[in-house]
């Protein structure tokens, strides 16, 4: 069970908020996994080369802002899950909010250029089953119980 719950609305008011943090944090991801990239490829250069000795003061800048970007990454990511939001998919900006429809947890479901929150999956159907709003939970139709907001 979640810590806290969201409806339609409070999800869509926190879009203004919640995308610029996405954004940067995917650009953040992007310049980790790059520097990780190029860190591997002069220990592998290292290692063909019989131990040669690469500019340390360069492998130690490109660390120094490897561990930066990283630590950027995980503050980023933190700030967005203290609000009760889920993060999913940075590449994708993709987020769940938890929430409750006709006392059963689901996810409403948005990822960064959508418009609004406009669908919502099972916790454990993930983005594949991802559902129009309008669409009650399976085996109930959408006169038995409240629709989300």
């Amino acid at each position: 069970m979640a810590d806290k719950y969201f409806n339609r609305r409070e999800a869509e008011e926190l879009l203004p908020t919640l995308a610029p943090w996405l954004m940067e944090a995917r650009d953040e991801k992007q310049k980790v996994e790059a520097f990780r990239t190029e860190l591997t490829q002069v220990a592998s250069r290292i290692m063909v080369l019989g131990g040669t000795f690469p500019p340390l003061a360069d492998l130690l800048k490109k660390k120094s802002e490897h561990d930066a970007a990283a630590e950027h990454l995980s503050e980023l990511v933190e700030r967005i899950q203290e609000t009760g939001v889920l993060v999913k998919d940075l590449d994708v900006g993709l987020v769940d909010f938890p929430s409750l429809q006709e006392g059963e947890e689901i996810y409403l479901c948005w990822k960064l250029g959508e418009e609004r929150v406009a669908f919502w999956h099972g916790v454990d159907e993930g983005f594949a089953g991802r559902k129009p709003l309008d669409d009650p939970p399976s085996g109930r139709s959408p006169q038995q119980g409240h629709r989300l907001q």
